[in-house]
C-alpha cells in the first residue's frame, strides 16, 4: 500500500481530551485500511508493528478488510432475522458498510446506538454516521468496561424489552483479562431480552500456519508495548468461543472471518488471523 502522505487529522484542531502524541487502536486501524483519520504517531506504531509481520501491511490490511466484511454480513443476517435494534460498541472510525448503513438498507426503521471512548471517533461518527429518515442513529461516549453507563444511555434510543443485537466488532482483543471481558459480555447480554443476538470478531493466535500465528503474537505484543492503554490481546478459538457461553451459535459457528456465512459456496483455506461468530439469546 502506498504511504499516506498526509492524514486528514494532521494540522486540524485537536478534539478535547485527546493527546495526538499517544497512539489509538481506532486510528491505527484506520491507517491500516487506508483511511485518513490518524496522526503521525498512529502511522509510526502501525508501521513498526506491520514490519514484524511476514506479509507486512498488506497482510494486516486483509485481516482488517475481512473484519469489515464480517460486520456487514453479520448485520445483514441479523436484519434478516427481524432485528431492528443494534448496539455497536467500539465503533471505530467510519469506513464503508457501517452497522446503520447495512441495517437501514434492509430495514430503514432500524435504530442504532454507536459507542466509543475515542474523541476522534465520536467527532467523525456524529458528522458522518447519519440515519435514514425513518430510523435513528445515536452516539454514546463510554468505555466498554462501563456496561452500566452504556445500557442506561442506550435506553434513550433502544427499547430493551425488545430484541437487540450487541455488536462487539474488533474490540474484545483490546480488553485485558484483568478487566474480565467474559463478565463484560455476560453483563451486556443480561440487559437484553431473549431473542437478542451477540456478534463478535476477535484477532486470533491459533490460525493454521505456524509462521502466521507467531507473527500475530509478535504483532500483538508490539501494539501492547506502545499502547498500554489499548493493549492487543490475542486469544485462540476456544477462548473466543467462550464469549458465547449460554447462547445459541448460528451456523457456521465461530470460524475465521472470511469463512463466516460465505456467499461463494464452500470457502477454501484461509490465513485470516481472526475469528467471528453470531449467537442468539435463548428463552
Amino acid at each position: 500500500m502506498a504511504m499516506v502522505e498526509k492524514a486528514r487529522l494532521d494540522g486540524e484542531p485537536v478534539p478535547p481530551g485527546l493527546n495526538p502524541a499517544v497512539p489509538s487502536v481506532a486510528r491505527v486501524y484506520d491507517y491500516i485500511v487506508g483511511g485518513k483519520d490518524h496522526y503521525a504517531i498512529d502511522r509510526q506504531v502501525a508501521d513498526e508493528a506491520c514490519s514484524l509481520h511476514p506479509g507486512g501491511l498488506e497482510a494486516l490490511r486483509a485481516i482488517a478488510l475481512a473484519n469489515r466484511q464480517f460486520l456487514a454480513n453479520a448485520v445483514d443476517y441479523l436484519a434478516g432475522q427481524g432485528i431492528r435494534q443494534f448496539l455497536d460498541i467500539g465503533t471505530g472510525l467510519p469506513t464503508a458498510n457501517n452497522t446503520h448503513e447495512v441495517a437501514q438498507r434492509a430495514a430503514p426503521s432500524s435504530r442504532i446506538v454507536y459507542v466509543d471512548h475515542d474523541p476522534v471517533v465520536l467527532v467523525h461518527a456524529r458528522a458522518l454516521l447519519t440515519s435514514s429518515p425513518e430510523g435513528v442513529t445515536s452516539y454514546i461516549e463510554a468505555d466498554l468496561r462501563d456496561t452500566g453507563t452504556i445500557v442506561r444511555e442506550a435506553a434513550a434510543t433502544l427499547d430493551f424489552t425488545k430484541p437487540v443485537a450487541i455488536m462487539l466488532i474488533a474490540i474484545l482483543h483490546s480488553t485485558v483479562d484483568a478487566d474480565n471481558p467474559y463478565q463484560i459480555v455476560r453483563d451486556l447480554m443480561a440487559a437484553v431480552p431473549p431473542g437478542s443476538y451477540l456478534a463478535i470478531s476477535h484477532l486470533s493466535k491459533d490460525i493454521p500456519a505456524a509462521d502466521e500465528a507467531e507473527a500475530m503474537d509478535i504483532y500483538g505484543r508490539a501494539f501492547t508495548e506502545r499502547m498500554p492503554e489499548d493493549s492487543v490481546i490475542l486469544r485462540d478459538r476456544a477462548e473466543i468461543t467462550r464469549f458465547f457461553d449460554g447462547l445459541e451459535l448460528v451456523g457456521p459457528g465461530v470460524v475465521q472471518l472470511d469463512q463466516w456465512q460465505a456467499t461463494d459456496g464452500s470457502p477454501g483455506p484461509s490465513k485470516i488471523a481472526g475469528y467471528g461468530g453470531v449467537a442468539r439469546k435463548p428463552g
